[in-house]
């Protein structure tokens, strides 16, 4: 996946996200980071993740939560992607094609209730117009 691919992701990914929300709509705030649980998830949205068909989670976290599948941390410019704040859990990998991509997959930041709390918004896209658009970054 190089800059575009992240970008193609992270639009298809705001559209399952939004219809999720959507059929939520008539929930509060708490009940609706309640239902992104992992558990409820691959119960109940099967298509949300390719991860969820084989019940596998990205993360090892018991209490993992899928609401910001995406982190706030992450960014992307056209040569690398990379953690904003150098989380300790994070590393980076060169690809063959000279893209370093980021590797987030010890990191479970953006998975915790508190945080995903922290950072709420019914429209996921604006959760990351808050930080990611800005400069040469794709987010």
């Amino acid at each position: 996946m190089s800059y575009l691919g992240y970008k193609s992701w992270h639009e298809s990914h705001a559209n399952k996200h939004k219809k999720v929300v959507n059929k939520l709509s008539h929930l509060s705030s708490d009940e609706i980071i309640n239902y992104f649980y992992f558990d409820n998830m691959v119960k109940n949205e099967p298509d949300f993740c390719l991860l969820y068909k084989e019940n596998k989670r990205c993360h090892d976290y018991k209490d993992l939560n899928c609401y910001l599948c995406a982190c706030p941390n992450f960014r992307v410019t056209k040569t690398k992607s990379f953690c904003d704040i150098n989380s300790k859990d994070g590393s980076s990998i060169k690809a063959d094609d000279g893209y370093t991509h980021q590797d987030c997959s010890k990191c479970i930041v953006p998975h915790k209730k508190d945080y995903v709390m922290t950072h709420y918004n019914r429209d996921w896209n604006k959760i990351f117009k808050k930080t990611f658009y800005k400069n040469d970054l794709l987010f």
